[in-house]
């Protein structure tokens, strides 16, 4: 046996280059775009905004795209854009960030939570279960940067008549059997923000081909075009012509719209570069015991984006039951410090969906507009909390080097396990959860 780092063995990696993991890639040509708007202090006009925009849709292949401020609003502008209110349910996945469904509250909609397949996904066995008379939509997220299965999901959908929004912040420009992600359902939406794949500042956008959904969407939080230019077709909407029906202002600044047309140039081709790095990999870990990619093969036309927040799938049963927290700490001892356990809360557990009242009702604001109790069935979903899983990096440079160095990180943890069975920090419990932002 080898002996590992955690026991006073050589670390597996030493002085890695930065490059592999630096991200966003950002250029002359970036800072120069961002200065512009900088020295015309045009930060908050929307000239440059509405170039993006015709730019993102062009590229998505949809009729129209929408740019707002963050995710957070983008998405609750989806929600907006549907129709939803009070009285609805809205489906989501119960491992996912809050933004994905909260603001659903706001408006008097009930999150129903549903589970997630082995690889982190809607699991389409599960919609049905969660159907309701009340039921309005599905908010389907893109977790990871892993496609949903459109086919199945799509085919519910039509069967009940729901609306479907994508939430497409963790896989920004990613493939479904040869189709854009986001371009299934009746509108998507998603954040660009400084950490995901597709990164520019802070900044959200909505996309749909459903005139009155973009429509909607403008009327909910951008009032300055909430007018005759934008809205034709709304006839209910133009009473209330520069008023932002959210009562919130959804206005994208500038300075990350400049951002996202510079990186919107080489998007595609950077995440190429993600892909055949993060596939590479992987396949140097096929087959050792105890841990599994979450990757699609990109033969049926389906990828994985820009490998947004790399996860694989631990099977502690194939080493001597070594829990996941134990196995992740050898492995940051060897060299690779962001190797951690787990994924986002699952939402179903939090006490906001329990308790809180935010209309001040008497009641949980999850319960106030619908005749049950939508909790009732939360515990249906603790299976979505066996999914054992663990961050691997996420290189953005295909350097083949330093590549196998991480991946032989890996796997000398994982055919050396026995030497930490029973050793040092507690072997028995796992699952450190933490938040993957959407927002």
């Amino acid at each position: 046996m080898e002996k590992l780092a955690i026991l006073g063995g050589k670390p597996a990696i030493e002085n890695p280059p930065s490059r592999i993991f630096d991200w966003p890639i950002i250029t002359k040509e970036d800072e120069e775009a961002y200065l512009d708007v900088l020295r015309n202090n045009s930060f908050s006009g929307t000239d440059i905004t509405e170039k993006l925009q015709d730019e993102f849709a062009q590229w998505l292949g949809t009729k129209y795209a929408l740019a707002f401020c963050n995710g957070t609003l983008s998405l609750a502008a989806a929600m907006f854009g549907i129709g939803l209110k009070a009285g609805d349910e809205i489906i989501c996945t119960t491992k996912t960030y809050w933004a994905s469904i909260l603001q659903a509250m706001s408006m008097g909609a009930t999150p129903v939570f549903c589970n997630v397949d082995d690889n982190l996904s809607m699991d389409p066995d599960d919609i049905e279960r969660c159907i309701t008379k009340n039921t309005k939509a599905l908010m389907v997220v893109h977790y990871i940067s892993y496609p949903c299965d459109m086919d199945r999901i799509m085919a519910i959908a039509k069967k009940h008549n729901l609306k479907v929004i994508e939430d497409v912040s963790h896989a920004q420009g990613g493939m479904y059997k040869g189709k854009r992600l986001g371009t299934f359902g009746d509108v998507a939406a998603m954040s660009l923000m400084s950490c995901k794949s597709f990164a520019a500042g802070e900044l959200g956008m909505l996309i749909t081909d459903n005139k009155k959904i973009h429509e909607r969407a403008i009327a909910y939080a951008h009032y300055e075009r909430n007018c005759e230019k934008y809205i034709t077709e709304s006839e209910e909407l133009k009473p209330y012509f520069n008023m932002p029906l959210g009562f919130v202002k959804g206005r994208a600044n500038q300075s990350s719209s400049a951002l996202a047309r510079v990186q919107l140039k080489y998007y595609d081709q950077r995440c190429e570069e993600v892909r055949k790095a993060m596939n590479y990999f992987w396949d140097l870990l096929e087959g050792v015991p105890g841990i599994r990619a979450i990757r699609v093969d990109e033969s049926t036309g389906s990828n994985m984006a820009g490998w947004y927040c790399a996860h694989g799938t631990y099977h502690p049963e194939e080493l001597g039951g070594l829990s996941v927290k134990r196995f992740c700490e050898a492995v940051r001892a060897e060299g690779y410090g962001g190797c951690w356990d787990g994924a986002n809360y699952c939402l179903h557990n939090h006490e906001i969906f329990k308790s809180y009242d935010f209309m001040g009702l008497g009641k949980p604001t999850r319960n106030t507009f619908i005749d049950r109790d939508a909790g009732a069935d939360d515990d249906k979903c603790n299976p979505s909390n066996e999914k054992q899983c663990f961050l691997v990096p996420r290189f953005v440079k295909f350097d083949k080097e330093w590549i196998e160095k991480y991946a032989a990180a890996f796997r000398k943890v994982a055919e050396n396990y026995e030497l930490l069975l029973g050793e040092g920090s507690d072997d028995a419990q796992g699952g450190r959860w933490y938040g993957m932002s959407n927002d």
